[in-house]
């Protein structure tokens, strides 16, 4: 793959192999973030686990303490009280029907949906719209509740939701370039404190097997997984 001329400038930076205590990788991968816009910091984790076994799929939320650095546009499928509760959280769009219709007309323009349970039957009929984007709500997750405030004040307040992969490496944004140290310091160790929280009591061997981090145009810094909670 033929890179540009600022990745290669960058890359030479990161010693191959290598892998770095917490404080420097953050100050590397900012170091490495050279594009004009604000990018996306993100981490990867891969761990000891055979996604294939429903006993060993780690899936979980955490709600980042530094945000995630996006304005998240809510939408809340719910009928009676609860839209007035949705509102006053501070969701951006709520209703039932009307919203169902409208999405199956090909309206996205929002990042998280939250249901409560007694709509899912017609949230159903989108499963196929919102699957592949991401965007169907489950109550593994809290986007299927009966709390509508608190789940979208912690949506806006910077909750990600996150799963295995296939291959075993989970991978998700943790910050944004702009943050400063302590901000992507404090998102990883509290995003690293739930991964540990979820791992399966089946899993064998080493769990954790490596992490890196990266901004969207940058390379990626192998980071001393050792380090992370020394650093809390």
């Amino acid at each position: 793959m033929k890179r540009s001329r600022r990745y290669q400038e960058s890359v030479v930076k990161v010693e191959r192999g290598k892998v770095y205590p917490l404080d420097e990788a953050i100050a590397l991968v900012h170091a490495t973030s050279t594009a004009k816009f604000d990018e996306t910091i993100e981490i990867s984790v891969r761990l000891g686990v055979d996604p294939r076994k429903a006993d060993q799929m780690v899936r979980g939320t955490v709600i980042l303490p530094a945000g995630t650095g996006k304005v998240v546009r809510v939408c809340v499928i719910t009928k009676g009280d609860k839209e007035k509760e949705a509102k006053d959280a501070g969701a951006d769009f709520v209703g039932a029907e009307e919203m169902i219709e409208k999405i199956q007309g090909g309206w996205f323009d929002f990042d998280v949906m939250i249901a409560t349970p007694d709509v899912m039957a017609m949230v159903g009929k989108l499963g196929r719209v919102l699957g592949p984007r991401g965007l169907m709500p489950n109550p593994k997750v809290g986007t299927v509740t009966f709390e509508v405030g608190k789940a979208v004040q912690d949506s806006k307040a910077g909750k990600i939701d996150f799963r295995v992969d296939k291959s075993g490496i989970i991978h998700t944004a943790i910050g944004k370039k702009s943050f400063t140290d302590l901000q992507l310091k404090q998102n990883i160790q509290a995003f690293m404190e739930v991964i540990n929280r979820l791992k399966p009591s089946t899993a064998k061997g080493i769990y954790i097997r490596n992490i890196s981090l990266s901004a969207t145009m940058g390379p990626g810094v192998k980071i001393d997984k050792n380090t992370i909670s020394e650093a809390a």
